[in-house]
């Protein structure tokens, strides 16, 4: 495999190891606000991505609008997983649409949205959660997806035309990489290889591997995360944690609550702060790698649209 061109772009060697260390999840429930504002202060997570359907967006968005400077794209989400907390679309109620369950929600399942979803419903969707912060005034730098719904091969060309039509980076992983390979992504349509390299080819960036901190086990957080980052390979890698503060709501609504809990005092730890400083991990976001794209123009094979910016 070819080294990532993105790496010389920005004046990285190919044998560097780049992370973007990336806080999902950010206005799922009350919880997550605290933990981010308090990772981004402490400087070790450089992303974090805005659940728009979700009931504490809005304080999210206010963290968000007042501080500029901080990397902080949208979350893109189309399912609704809790049992006790439930969200559904911002552009329509239509059960026609395929997004929903019979109560109104997004569906609990990725395999119940790529199958039922209305292709035409779900791009009006997307475009609508991406255009929310930006008339808000929030500034986004780039797109990913919820429980990695929209690398199902039947929804990836709306995410990716989704985020290209809006001016901000999709995250996307190169072919033939760990982080293509972890995700499944040998199964897309072979039409849309094409497109994959067309898109590399004119500069847009992409990730060559990921990591997510689990969320099935609190124990040895701390140096779960060391192992990962003295693993990761030469290239970019989307580090993923789901950060949050300890309240009886987060408790209530989320099984996995403990491991979010470790995953913000965990990434406030001096000791892996200065464990990824001695592995000489380099830790950008993602308006690095946005500055670093050119305007794309539209592409030939099915991703269709206008352009990043």
């Amino acid at each position: 495999m070819l080294p990532n061109p993105t790496l010389k772009k920005l004046g990285f060697a190919n044998n560097d190891r780049v992370a973007v260390i990336h806080a999902d999840d950010i206005g799922m429930c009350q919880a997550t606000l605290p933990a981010i504002a308090d990772l981004f202060d402490f400087g070790l997570v450089s992303s974090a991505a805005l659940m728009v359907p979700c009931p504490w967006y809005p304080g999210a968005a206010a963290h968000a609008l007042a501080h500029p400077g901080l990397d902080y794209g949208v979350h893109l989400t189309v399912n609704s997983e809790w049992s006790d907390m439930r969200w559904g679309p911002i552009s329509t109620g239509d059960p026609g649409s395929g997004l929903t369950d019979e109560h109104g929600y997004f569906h609990s399942t990725t395999a119940l949205t790529a199958d039922r979803a209305d292709l035409t419903a779900l791009r009006r969707e997307l475009d609508a959660q991406l255009s929310r912060p930006a008339g808000e005034s929030v500034r986004v730098t780039h797109a990913d997806t919820h429980m990695f719904c929209l690398g199902h091969p039947r929804l990836i060309r709306g995410y990716i035309g989704a985020a290209l039509s809006a001016g901000t980076l999709p995250v996307l992983m190169r072919p033939g990489t760990a982080g293509w390979q972890k995700l499944g992504l040998d199964d897309l349509p072979p039409e849309l290889l094409p497109a994959f390299a067309e898109l590399e080819e004119s500069g847009l960036p992409m990730m060559d591997d990921f990591y997510m901190m689990n969320l099935d086990d609190s124990a040895d957080r701390l140096e779960e995360a060391k192992r990962a980052f003295e693993r990761l390979q030469p290239g970019f890698t989307h580090f993923i944690l789901h950060p949050a503060v300890e309240t009886p709501e987060l408790k209530a609504l989320a099984p996995d609550w403990r491991c979010r809990v470790a995953d913000y005092e965990t990434f406030r730890s001096e000791d892996l702060q200065a464990h990824v400083r001695e592995l000489g991990i380099r830790v950008i976001g993602y308006e690095t790698l946005r500055a670093a794209a050119p305007v794309v123009e539209p592409i030939s094979h099915g991703v269709e649209d206008r352009q990043l910016t």
